[in-house]
């Protein structure tokens, strides 16, 4: 959603003309600020998951097929962006056969819905990801319909290159510019939305085999975190702070010394990264988090935890010099900046059409 949200904004700073169309879930309202960046908005409801079972289909893309959305493409000939393959049910339908067509791929789908069943312990949702995981491989043959697909991050372009017309264009985010804080912060932070089983996990890795040996003070911030997280903090005395408001979180990562980031999910790139080197000090990934991204050499590489342990603790004390910021700069300023990226992508459809 951030990487469509501010693709949208730099789209429009270029003065191009958008019409949205986006599936919203049961009790979603409209929002209304995208009416400032978007010709025109139109909204379609989820289909219930009884009418979209199929043995053929992935649900999360037979779930968003509705012959509005389809009426309402038909009405220009404008080129079509296809955010994710789950929005693709119509990539190949014969109305739309001499249209521009590019699919965004957040992620290698049938990859993701594996990695999410391999950290799985519910049966009902572990047999979901698997049956998904699968669908989703073959569906993905229907991306020859695209004249291109824009790859999120370095390792995603190295695979859609090997099978599709594909360019990679690094993800869009929120941050405009560095503001990062010389000198020493006063925590570590890990931070992440906590309902997403793949960042629980990482925090509880933190929480049992990290924490215990380090000597700095922690925070654990995201949302919805669960119950075992709650009483892991609590029992190690390590502040929890539960769905902080966006101004909050943005402080936590500006007065934080280090930001521990391990994720044991290789797939897509991880905004939580990009947002830890626009606003924080010190960021120590594991080779899992940064690997392929361009972004490794602003980052302290760990992967064990004694190698974790290690670094944490020898930089707590080391200040975060001006030298480090300027430096930081011209690494995530090299592809992440969004006009940039914005005009490539402008570029790529008029070079087509």
């Amino acid at each position: 959603v951030i990487d469509i949200f501010y693709k949208i904004k730099a789209l429009y700073k270029l003065n191009q003309s958008i019409h949205l169309h986006c599936f919203n879930y049961k009790g979603q309202k409209p929002q209304e600020i995208l009416l400032d960046y978007c010709k025109t908005v139109h909204y379609y409801p989820r289909n219930a998951p009884l009418k979209s079972l199929s043995f053929r289909i992935p649900y999360i893309v037979k779930s968003r097929k509705n012959e509005q959305l389809l009426q309402n493409l038909m009405k220009n000939e404008d080129p079509i962006l296809f955010e994710g393959l789950h929005s693709c049910y119509y990539i190949d339908h014969p109305a739309l056969e001499n249209r521009l067509k590019m699919v965004r791929a957040h992620n290698v789908e049938a990859d993701y819905y594996r990695l999410l069943a391999k950290s799985e312990t519910n049966i009902l949702k572990l047999g979901y990801y698997l049956t998904e995981s699968f669908l989703l491989k073959k569906y993905e043959k229907k991306l020859k319909y695209a004249d291109f697909v824009l790859a999120i991050a370095p390792n995603d372009y190295q695979y859609f290159k090997d099978k599709f017309p594909s360019k990679y264009l690094p993800v869009f985010h929120n941050q405009e510019s560095l503001n990062v804080q010389t000198g020493t912060g006063q925590y570590a932070l890990y931070h992440a939305n906590l309902s997403v089983n793949e960042n629980s996990e990482a925090a509880r890795f933190l929480l049992e085999k990290v924490i215990p040996h380090t000597s700095i003070s922690w925070i654990i911030a995201g949302h919805n975190p669960p119950a075992f997280i709650r009483q892991l903090c609590q029992k190690l005395k390590v502040e929890l702070f539960i769905s902080p408001p966006q101004e909050k979180m943005q402080k936590l990562l500006e007065n934080a010394h280090l930001n521990v980031l391990p994720t044991f999910q290789p797939t897509g790139i991880k905004l939580k990264l990009l947002n830890a080197l626009y606003s924080s000090r010190y960021c120590v990934v594991n080779d899992f988090m940064v690997k392929g991204t361009g972004l490794e050499s602003a980052c302290v590489i760990a992967n064990t935890p004694n190698e974790f342990v290690q670094q944490i603790n020898a930089l707590s004390q080391q200040p975060f010099s001006h030298q480090q910021i300027e430096e930081r700069k011209k690494i995530v300023g090299k592809n992440f900046d969004n006009l940039s990226n914005a005009k490539k992508l402008v570029e790529w459809m008029n070079n087509e059409l």
